[in-house]
């Protein structure tokens, strides 16, 4: 769809961030719920009989892949009509399959506060894009095992839920580097704070 925020001051990002989380269809109490009991069931499992968290420490890359990957189940599980986890490399983490718009992306982190894409993120798309890298996306930020006490749970720290778009996206400068980064202004106007530990 068009840009929500095209033409309009910095100063209105806000309040056009709010608008659209509050006409998604899925409600943002529901999303909270869903990630922490994802987080949850990752330490309920076990992987040939060993306890993730008590035999198993996994990295944090593995951890938000788990993560990920249950959020979209357990939504799909939850409301198979309207959600189902995307498949295909054209379709967003999350599909809505009544209507696209809403389909959105999933970036999990163990940084305190940031989330990271690839360098692609930051290019302009094309015609060879596979998925558009603007719309909705679900942020997640997370503990990661403490080394050394292996009876630490880790926690989620923060979730957030927004529209982003590929020119929100800063790639990084060096040509070998394969991040990319958001700026504190896309922080604080495009993502809304649905859960925080702190």
């Amino acid at each position: 769809m068009p840009s929500p925020y095209a033409n309009r001051p910095e100063s209105e990002w806000l309040s056009i961030t709010t608008r659209l989380v509050q006409e998604h269809k899925i409600k943002a109490q529901e999303l909270v719920e869903i990630v922490l009991e994802s987080w949850q069931s990752i330490f309920a499992s076990s992987l040939g009989g060993f306890i993730i968290g008590q035999d198993i420490f996994p990295a944090p890359q593995i951890m938000s892949f788990l993560l990920h990957e249950l959020v979209a189940l357990n939504l799909q599980q939850r409301h198979p009509r309207t959600w189902r986890k995307g498949i295909a490399k054209n379709e967003k983490d999350v599909v809505c399959r009544s209507d696209e718009t809403y389909s959105f992306e999933i970036k999990a982190s163990s940084d305190k506060k940031h989330i990271f894409g690839n360098r692609s993120y930051a290019q302009a798309e094309t015609s060879l894009t596979r998925k558009s890298k603007s719309g909705y996306y679900l942020t997640i930020n997370f503990e990661k095992f403490v080394e050394g006490i292996p009876s630490s749970t880790p926690a989620i720290t923060l979730i957030r839920f927004g529209y982003l778009e590929h020119t929100d996206w800063q790639g990084q400068a060096a040509q070998t580097g394969q991040q990319a980064r958001l700026l504190p202004i896309t922080y604080n106007t495009k993502l809304l704070t649905l859960y925080s530990a702190a």
